[in-house]
């Protein structure tokens, strides 16, 4: 179930940011990515946090990415890392590249 959860959300070639409200890595994530002019449909953001499988599906992400924390920021089905990872993508220019390359941009 928790597997199917994060596959669902993954494909189709947009960015799923995975979440819990008061992390505060999440919350910069977001932060990042709202800079950015997002076609409609092209960023979702999952709460994790009242999940019935949460713990699983935490566990699905230390299987799939290497790591288990909060915020887990896919774009285009590929796994950027966490809220740090993505303020440095931001930083470097390659975030806004990796956006434009699954057509997220406005």
């Amino acid at each position: 179930m928790a597997q199917q959860f994060v596959q669902t959300k993954i494909t189709g070639g947009k960015v799923v940011v995975f979440l819990k409200p008061t992390c505060p890595y999440c919350v910069m994530a977001q932060r990042v990515l709202s800079q950015y002019k997002l076609k409609p449909g092209y960023v979702e953001y999952a709460d994790i946090s009242g999940h019935p499988d949460m713990d699983k599906i935490q566990d699905y992400f230390m299987e799939l990415t290497g790591a288990r924390t909060v915020p887990r920021v896919f774009i285009g089905g590929k796994c950027v890392g966490g809220g740090s990872d993505v303020a440095d993508l931001h930083e470097s220019g390659e975030l806004k590249n990796m956006l434009r390359s699954i057509g997220a941009l406005q």
